[in-house]
């Protein structure tokens, strides 16, 4: 009897440390696996929207800089001023969608007027779209809105900005270096602000054999709308023959 009531004592104990205990870690690698395979048809879903809306866009330059720059920056109407040339030429112009440096870009190619795109993703802050697209997508995920960037342009140039820009320099340029994106201008737009990240980039990256000296090369420095234009119809016209 005592033995039984005992058994039962056990089974009874481990019942509620079941009932209690906290979900497995196996039982949660389940769970996220399950949430990742519906994830999947989101992220087709973007691609999908994103080759769709953007295979036809023609030659075209994706502009990034910060979400923060005012229209009083000397920055600010640098974008629109060299976004607007650029619209003039027959280029697209490809933005982030939001305010600041992409705001600027997207209203001097609208102003030409030309095709002004904004690719703009959901943020809990900061992403409010600027009214100057003519032609607007939605992004969820960072790493499909980042792919239709790169995948339509013919170059890329880059006025100061924050993580969001450097993050787009750095992958660019890698991207060139292993060969996984054709080489194209990568311009940075800027030269009081970018001066430092090269020197860096020279003493420290060059100096310790991290890079090759040729990989220097992978982006040009330049205050001038004119040089800008020209590397890029340079680069345009040698592509197309």
């Amino acid at each position: 009897m005592n033995k039984n009531r005992n058994e039962n004592k056990i089974f009874l104990t481990a019942d509620r440390n079941i009932s209690n205990a906290k979900p497995s870690p196996l039982r949660l690698d389940k769970n996220r696996i399950n949430n990742d395979t519906w994830r999947i048809f989101k992220i087709m879903a973007e691609y999908v929207d994103g080759f769709e809306n953007m295979s036809d866009i023609g030659s075209a330059v994706s502009i990034f800089g910060s979400a923060r720059t005012s229209p009083e920056n000397k920055y600010y109407q640098l974008a629109e001023k060299l976004s607007y040339y650029l619209a003039k030429e027959g280029y697209a112009v490809i933005t982030g969608g939001g305010g600041g440096i992409m705001e600027a870009a997207n209203k001097g190619a609208s102003e030409a007027p030309g095709v002004s795109v904004g690719l703009n993703i959901e943020l809990p802050f900061e992403q409010i779209p600027n009214e100057y697209q003519n032609k607007s997508l939605s992004f969820n995920y960072f790493f499909c809105r980042k792919t239709m960037f790169l995948k339509y342009v013919n170059s890329c140039v880059l006025f100061p900005g924050g993580f969001g820009t450097m993050d787009e320099f750095f992958e660019t340029i890698t991207l060139i270096q292993t060969d996984k994106i054709e080489k194209m201008p990568v311009i940075l737009m800027g030269v009081e602000f970018w001066s430092g990240l090269i020197d860096w980039i020279k003493n420290r990256l060059l100096a310790d054999g991290m890079i090759s000296k040729k990989d220097l090369d992978l982006f040009v420095l330049t205050d001038d709308v004119e040089e800008v234009i020209k590397t890029i119809n340079k680069f345009f016209l040698e592509e197309i023959r």
